[in-house]
């Protein structure tokens, strides 16, 4: 910052007269804008070179973010959250002064002038905004006062509130923030504060803001300087699980060539020396860890995003990925850095790694990381549940501190890696942890019969990582072409097995993709399903007192308990996925794995059926009845909404209620077994008598559940729902035609046993389910009769970006 702005900020604050508007003087180097300051009247005034023959005067790269945000995870709207990448325009047209985001998406590399103006203007530009010109200089050059461009909704603050409450922009209340202007020689940082107001605000701003009818922000803006010329771009690459920097659709591709395609995004990286294999780099890559990260979380992000450093030595840039703290000076907003913020939330919510894009090239200019305070604390809760709390502080394999902080080390690694370009690779826990950029479930083992945490996590880089990196930031050795690298690299990548799994074949619980799935672990997925209910009996078994602090609630068990209890929740998917799985890969023409789908084998869908079939026996879902009164205990004092969200629904008041717990854990592996395109699979795959169908798969069901339901309350209960989903399974409208007669059959079948059945349950069962009406309606509410599962992932709802992380 300039000396004469800093006096001027400084006079501000300290209260000082107000002061005419007064340009900064250009810094050290010079500014990127000449930038003049009214704090009076707030306005923050720049002048703009004269324009060219089309009316633009500048270009630049454009991203707002938020300074200070809601702290509802729902909303979206975080500290440090930052919009998408656009090349921003100021052209005049007369006394206007139009800020436009250019469309290069579209566009006709190398061709002619001619072209190239009809794939500029075939598709549509947006405008931002109008303004006024201010003055015109003898030079042609003219000033604008962007006050109203920095007012506005840049981050589509209307829409992430539209499940709130419909909160309007009061433009009354919004105004620049004059004396947060900062001018660099490459960026320019602004800000201004917006007011929201609601008539009707929701439930999770209500929880926060004092007067939730009105909440404030303030909105971040930064300019920067076009990225100079010199960076090369590179292709996506759909074996690697890079990200898509920049989408194309390039009109003057040669007949035969593809017209669509995207460029991956990365920093640019340049060796001193292009002609060695090892190198330094004339501009390191930076991250900085947020000074407001407490420590010792603040050390252990620092070692954990520090293993980055190994997979760009190994791939020849020496020195070239650098981590330090962010001085006690600098601006985590400021885009000369490189930042991992720590962002405090009412609730516990994802954690985000997001770039400052080159739409046109898909060069990353700045990376940043957003990582939510309270993950940490739901990670220590829940390793007090496994191994107690007394184990806090201890400084142990088994402290809940300790082994958080590994954990911390690993989201470190694992988000800077989205800020590096790299994509999710959901196969990386099936394969002895090969990748930072899997969602990593703590490794709890059995040790004397109790859980033990001191293999929770991994330490360092995984060997996909460093492919990963050397494919994309990698440089080939002189004589030998791109294509010809990347040939190479992909098939040493065949031969050493190494798999990668995207988030589009992972995250859904439909997925047939075997070994693409979040928070499981493991080679064998249906084995360490198994291993993991041994973990769950001990954890169980042993769970109590043992997991409160000396003076904790009791009441705080209930919110304790839930994760130990769900503990397989994630392995159960995994498991699922490899009924009618099928494992593949994302081949191209030429690469040698073009027909490498192949479906999982018979023996071992049969396991997995088996360990599922496991998951649903009475035993594995009834409580402990000595807990009862535990989970049971009374609460006093204001509500907690994270406690609120996080419990199983009650008997009334604090009464637990087993029954409810039985139908939740049931209610995880049935949605996972029963799923519809799961089923379709399974039907697919019949006509080979080596793989399980769908009559197999719901024979073993109804034998493991209906059959042996008995008089046992626990067993009925889950007895229901299954029959209630295979019920709707037979009348979703979705579900294929043999899928559905199936599931009909097993309905009716059922209905007639029960039928004969001594005891009340199993003769008002068959009654339900014999009457058409009564079952339509019964079904019609099994959403609203279905206990809700406590949600395991970051409240907030699901991902919806690459970037977005555990």
């Amino acid at each position: 910052m300039n000396r004469c702005l800093a006096a001027l900020v400084a006079a501000l604050l300290a209260g000082a007269a107000p002061v005419a508007a007064q340009r900064a003087p250009a810094p050290a180097a010079p500014a990127l804008l000449p930038v003049e300051i009214d704090a009076q009247k707030g306005r923050v005034i720049v002048t703009l070179p004269p324009p060219g023959a089309d009316g633009v005067a500048a270009r630049f790269l454009y991203a707002a973010s938020l300074r200070t945000g809601i702290g509802a995870p729902e909303t979206g709207l975080d500290h440090g959250q930052q919009g998408d990448s656009y090349v921003l325009a100021f052209r005049r047209i007369g006394e206007k002064v139009i800020a436009e985001y250019e469309n290069p998406r579209f566009r006709a590399t190398g061709g002619s002038a001619a072209e190239q103006r009809a794939a500029r203007e075939s598709f549509a530009t947006t405008t931002t905004w109008v303004g006024e010109v201010a003055a015109t200089r003898p030079d042609g050059s003219f000033t604008v006062d962007l006050s109203g461009f920095l007012t506005r909704d840049a981050l589509g603050v209307a829409t992430a509130l539209k499940k709130q409450g419909g909160y309007k922009l009061d433009a009354g209340g919004s105004v620049v923030d004059a004396a947060a202007t900062r001018v660099f020689a490459d960026n320019v940082e602004l800000e201004a504060r917006q007011n929201w107001t609601s008539d009707d605000p929701g439930a999770a701003i209500a929880n926060i803001a004092p007067d939730p009818r009105s909440v404030s922000l303030t909105i971040h803006h930064s300019l920067l300087r076009l990225p100079a010329p010199g960076y090369l771009p590179i292709r996506f690459d759909p074996r690697w699980g890079g990200i898509f920097g920049a989408p194309v659709v390039d009109y003057a591709a040669p007949l035969g060539a593809d017209v669509v395609y995207a460029l991956a995004a990365r920093f640019r990286l340049e060796k001193t020396d292009p002609t060695a294999a090892r190198s330094p780099v004339r501009k390191p890559i930076t991250f900085y860890i947020d000074n407001a990260a407490p420590e010792p979380i603040r050390t252990a992000l620092a070692e954990g995003v520090g293993w980055w450093r190994t997979a760009f030595e190994k791939a020849g840039f020496v020195d070239a990925f650098r981590v330090a703290i962010l001085p006690a000076d600098a601006d985590p907003l400021d885009a000369r850095y490189n930042v991992v913020h720590w962002v405090n939330r009412a609730t516990r919510g994802w954690s985000y790694g997001q770039t400052v894009t080159d739409p046109r090239t898909g060069e990353i200019v700045r990376g940043s990381v957003l990582l939510g305070s309270l993950r940490v604390r739901q990670d220590i809760l829940i390793f007090e549940g496994l191994v107690g709390a007394d184990k806090v502080g201890t400084g142990g394999a088994n402290d809940p501190v300790q082994v958080a902080l590994a954990r911390i080390r690993q989201l470190g690694a694992h988000e800077v890696g989205h800020a590096l370009g790299f994509e999710h690779n959901f196969a990386g826990s099936t394969q002895d942890r090969a990748s930072v950029m899997d969602y990593p479930a703590p490794r709890v083992l059995l040790k004397d019969g109790a859980p033990d945490l001191s293999d929770a996590y991994g330490s360092g880089i995984g060997a996909w990582d460093v492919a990963a990196v050397d494919r994309l930031y990698g440089q080939p050795a002189p004589g030998t072409t791109p294509a010809a690298a990347d040939a190479a690299k992909s098939a040493a990548l065949a031969a050493a097995g190494l798999r990668f799994v995207s988030d589009g074949d992972a995250r859904n619980v439909s997925s047939g993709q075997p070994w693409g799935s979040l928070w499981d672990d493991g080679a064998d997925p249906a084995a360490e399903l198994v291993r993991m209910m041994a973990v769950r009996r001990a954890a169980v078994d042993r769970f109590g007192l043992s997991a409160l602090r000396p003076g904790e609630a009791v009441e705080n068990l209930r919110r304790k308990f839930v994760p130990i209890w769900l503990l397989h929740r994630y392995q159960v998917e995994a498991a699922a996925k490899l009924l009618g799985g099928r494992s593949f890969v994302y081949p191209v023409a030429g690469g040698g794995q073009e027909a490498a789908a192949t479906p999982v084998d018979g023996a071992t869908q049969r396991a997995a059926l088996d360990a599922l079939l496991a998951t649903l026996s009475p035993d594995a879902l009834r409580v402990p009845a000595r807990l009862e009164p535990l989970l049971s205990a009374g609460r006093s004092g204001g509500s907690d909404r994270q406690f609120d969200i996080e419990i199983m629904r009650t008997a009334g008041g604090p009464v637990f209620d087993p029954l409810v717990a039985a139908d939740v854990a049931a209610t995880v592996t049935l949605e996972a077994m029963l799923d519809g395109e799961r089923m379709q699979r399974l039907a697919l795959q019949h006509g080979d008598p080596a793989l399980p169908g769908v009559p197999e798969v719901v024979d073993r069901l109804l034998a493991a559940t209906v059959a042996r339901a008995g008089t046992d309350p626990v067993a009925q209960r889950v007895a229901g729902r299954v029959l209630l989903m295979l019920a709707r399974l037979a009348r979703d409208p979705r579900s294929a035609p043999g899928v559905a007669a199936v599931a009909d059959e097993a309905v009716a079948s059922s209905a007639a046993r029960l039928a004969k059945g001594r005891d009340a349950w199993s003769r008002s069962t068959a009654r339900l389910l014999s009457d058409e009406a009564r079952l339509t309606a019964a079904l019609a509410q099994i959403d609203a009769r279905t206990p809700r599962v406590p949600p395991g992932m970051p409240i907030g709802g699901a991902e919806s970006e690459w970037m977005e992380g555990w």
